[in-house]
């Protein structure tokens, strides 16, 4: 079964997807200042938001902020650049009605959130920033999706709370 998903509505998450994942820009910063790829990732989300179109930029600098993940030793700005790696990996939320896409709406605010936690900060700080400027079109994209399949980590801890939080209706 496939889900209806507008341009608009990805942009959408993806402009919400970018502002989760900055949050925790400056714990990979802190570490690796020279290293633009997670900052690089997140700006090509927010050009997808802004309406720009789906190229192979995004996908391009979501592989530079992998690999950033990937070579930076501290578990905190790894963290960090996974957020920035889930902001441009938004754009390409599959249609398909499959638990594992959750991680693909809320995936920019739980690894924000794990590295603020990683980094001595309070994590819940950031799901609540999260949760509270959720645009109520993410939260009708994700009550669409079956219920995710998290894990049993801290960072699955992290997905469950995002994703409970964000498939209640808006507070008014």
């Amino acid at each position: 079964m496939e889900i209806a998903l507008s341009l608009d509505q990805l942009r959408q998450l993806s402009l919400w997807s970018a502002d989760c994942a900055e949050r925790a820009l400056p714990v990979y910063e802190a570490v690796s200042p020279d290293d633009r790829r997670p900052r690089e990732a997140i700006e090509v989300a927010r050009e997808f938001g802004a309406g720009g179109n789906r190229t192979k930029a995004i996908r391009t600098a979501a592989w530079g902020a992998l690999n950033a993940a990937g070579e930076v030793a501290d578990p905190a700005a790894e963290a960090a650049a996974r957020a920035a790696v889930a902001a441009a990996g938004s754009a390409y939320l599959h249609p398909l009605a499959a638990a594992t896409q959750v991680k693909h709406i809320v995936g920019a605010a739980q690894y924000a959130a794990y590295a603020h936690e990683l980094a001595g900060r309070d994590p819940e700080a950031v799901v609540r920033w999260a949760i509270e400027r959720v645009p109520p079109v993410v939260r009708d994209v994700l009550r669409r999706y079956p219920d995710g399949t998290p894990g049993r980590s801290r960072l699955g801890e992290l997905h469950r709370q995002l994703e409970s939080a964000l498939r209640q209706p808006s507070p008014s």
